[in-house]
């Protein structure tokens, strides 16, 4: 390939106690070795790890877990990410109940991280660092640093930890040496959250370790630990009995997605739990079905027939346009469409173009475009492209050997072209199934949202003017309460999200945009109507994407006019009205399919901050992404307390390959608290990263062995 561009001592260290030492003895001593599945199973709060301690075991990339867990005198609910394969985020609501009928006196919601720093090897552990509650309640906050090493069908761990992790103090945190800071004085419980300058604070911290033996019975593994949580905070808080710090029980995974759990915590505790699990990379939707690509003829015959070559690449679901010839080279506009790997569509107007290109044609040459933004040009020799397909003596690695991908030529007849073709009708329709929910409150439990939105696309004024028009159906939620125990905003942002919800019918969307790309690398985006399902007004973007690196950067500013959800459609607007931007960055992660994402500026509370997120795609378009926002204003609860952070994942799956519903339609599910006023952004139309992707060398490079299928 081308790339053509310019306390000190505790005595209950002394022995553990005498009720775990047989078992422990029998773990070790008396259970035979076997060839055992090596599954490690979820702990209490939901990652990886012991009964009640965690461990450093990572999920395969991409792994979604849910679960439910029970230890008196707190309930545990969870949605987990394997983001990355070394980090794990967790959104965690813990309820103070002993009786799971009767209602929670008290909520403690946290977003809880474990990032591996080590992986296993022949001779060293593998090592985590992680932070329970590292934005949420304090009475639930605590860090560590756990190590994992196996051998045979035994599992060992040991760490340390801080706050409530060690809150057992049998010694000195030994980061005061390191700066005073972190030998400050912690509250272990109230009302203000945890956040970043509490991490690892503390005078004295607490040890914890355990193991996990995988048994002869397919499925099952047996685990016992000792902790250091104390229950510090419950003992001031309220006549709390703590269970003694030992804990042994059953692990069970008759199949890959579910796992249960069952534990005695010392001698007058049982914890329960039951965990989900699944990875949408495994689900089977997946984009728009594709059409079988013509195949690629053996050898040359004939005279160059462009009008053939468009049909052909038409037939195949690829739309060319704009076809040239000269004596050794054929070159041609390509629409891309979002639902289709750009490699495929690249190969499957590759084959048309040659099908009917005559003998002399050696290159063809692909000007990519999207939303009339241009790519980075392709071209292709003619012969590889026919050993691979026509001989089936190349590979697609060989095609990509030879291609030369320019970055610095302008093209711009053949996007502008593009658009033209699709300036009559609609382009595209598809149906959105939006599932939105938060563990992330201290005033409710779970709350949530349903809802079908049916969007367009076109169409297009005058060939470069590019429209959309999305509906909203309101199906199902439980946000009045939102309205019945907080105090009004006096110029809400999103917390008045229950008046949206409570109309069965709203215009989500209603804008018109002018993209342009000033070279295949720098890109431009202008947007003006009713832009989302709360804000209208009008903004722009601007994106640098060097070809060839993995970087990107951009600017964002928007004039944003809040709309009156008591109007027909929410139509109106308010009167409120703010100017919000940002600097952007993104990054993406060699073999990862991951792209980190980082935002600077002002929100729409007129806040500044930034936003830190995570995206990882999947082979089959399903999207996950964990994102976390810190800016200077508080959000306000009714204990008093503030934070100000907002954090959440998103999830999207597409729909569209099941035969029933149009390309584009997808179920999206948003786990991220409801209400909030800081740190919120403008979720704009079109974005220029997304809009972009399919002309980034990241995923010409991972999907280009589809140029062959």
């Amino acid at each position: 390939m081308q790339i053509v561009q310019e306390k000190i001592y505790n005595p209950e260290l002394k022995m553990l106690p005498r009720p775990i030492l047989p078992a422990l003895a029998t773990l070790t001593i008396a259970l035979p070795l076997h060839a055992a599945d090596f599954k490690p199973s979820a702990s209490l709060m939901g990652p990886l790890g012991l009964n009640v301690v965690p461990s450093a075991r990572m999920h395969e990339s991409g792994t979604i877990t849910g679960g439910m867990a029970a230890m008196d005198p707190y309930l545990h609910g969870y949605l987990g990410v394997q983001i990355a394969a070394p980090l794990y985020i967790g959104l965690r609501q813990s309820a103070e109940a002993s009786n799971i009928r009767k209602e929670a006196d008290r909520l403690y919601p946290g977003i809880d991280l474990k990032l591996r720093l080590l992986r296993e090897g022949p001779h060293n552990p593998e090592i985590a660092l992680g932070l329970q509650s590292a934005v949420g309640h304090r009475r639930m906050a605590g860090e560590y640093l756990a190590a994992s090493k196996r051998f045979g069908n035994f599992d060992f761990t040991g760490g340390i930890g801080w706050g409530r992790m060690g809150s057992a103090a049998q010694f000195k945190n030994p980061l005061k040496s390191l700066m005073d800071h972190f030998g400050k004085s912690r509250s272990i419980d109230g009302e203000m959250p945890n956040e970043p300058q509490d991490w690892f604070t503390g005078s004295h911290i607490g040890l914890f370790g355990g193991i996990e033996y995988f048994t002869p019975i397919d499925h099952l593994s047996i685990k016992a630990d000792w902790g250091a949580d104390r229950y510090a905070a419950e003992r001031a808080a309220f006549d709390f009995s703590a269970p003694a710090p030992w804990s042994i029980g059953l692990a069970y995974q008759p199949t890959d997605w579910l796992d249960a759990g069952i534990a005695a915590q010392g001698t007058d505790k049982i914890m329960a739990r039951l965990s989900l699990k699944s990875s949408p990379g495994r689900w089977p939707w997946a984009q728009a079905p594709r059409e079988n690509a013509a195949p690629m003829h053996a050898y040359r015959t004939g005279i160059a027939v462009p009008g053939a070559m468009q049909t052909g690449a038409h037939s195949d679901g690829v739309l060319l346009y704009d076809i040239k010839r000269d004596t050794h080279t054929v070159s041609a506009g390509l629409s891309l469409s979002p639902y289709h790997s750009a490699p495929w569509q690249i190969g499957a107007a590759a084959r048309n173009i040659a099908n009917h290109a005559g003998p002399a044609t050696e290159e063809i040459t692909i000007f990519p475009s999207a939303y009339n933004l241009r790519g980075p040009s392709v071209s292709l020799n003619r012969r590889d492209l026919e050993q691979a397909l026509g001989r089936h003596q190349g590979s697609a690695d060989e095609i990509w050997a030879n291609a030369v991908f320019n970055a610095k030529e302008n093209h711009s007849s053949f996007s502008s072209r593009a658009h033209a073709l699709n300036q009559f009708g609609l382009k595209s329709y598809k149906f959105i199934l939006d599932n939105q929910m938060s563990l992330a409150e201290e005033d409710s439990g779970t709350l949530y949202r349903s809802s079908v939105i049916f969007e367009t696309e076109g169409p297009d004024v005058m060939g470069w003017l590019h429209t959309g028009t999305a509906i909203r159906l309101n199906l199902a939620d439980n946000l009045a309460r939102i309205n019945e125990i907080r105090p009004p905003a006096f110029l809400p942002v999103r917390s008045n999200i229950a008046d949206f919800a409570a109309k069965t019918f709203g215009l989500e969307r209603a804008y018109a945009a002018l993209t342009h790309s000033l070279t295949p690398e720098i890109h431009t985006m202008g947007a003006a109507g009713y832009l989302e399902e709360m804000y209208g007004g009008a903004g722009g973007e601007i994106l640098y994407r060097p070809f060839g690196l993995r970087y990107a950067l951009g600017a964002d500013a928007w004039l944003a006019l809040k709309r009156d959800p008591i109007s027909d459609l929410n139509l109106m607007f308010n009167g409120d009205r703010l100017i919000s931007g940002h600097l952007n960055g993104w990054y993406e992660f060699p073999d990862e399919n991951l792209s980190a994402s980082l935002k600077l500026g002002r929100f729409l509370a007129e806040d500044f901050g930034g936003r830190f997120g995570l995206t990882k795609t999947f082979d089959n378009g399903a999207k996950l992404e964990g994102f976390l926002t810190y800016t200077n204003l508080a959000d306000f609860d009714l204990f008093g307390g503030t934070t100000h952070a907002y954090h959440g994942v998103r999830l999207s799956v597409p729909l569209g390959g099941s035969g029933y519903l149009p390309p584009g339609s997808d179920i999206r599910l948003t786990a991220a608290p409801f209400g909030r006023d800081t740190g919120q952004s403008l979720d704009a139309p079109i974005k220029l990263y997304e809009a972009t992707q399919g002309f980034s060398q990241s995923h010409l490079a991972h999907s280009w062995h589809e140029i062959t299928e």
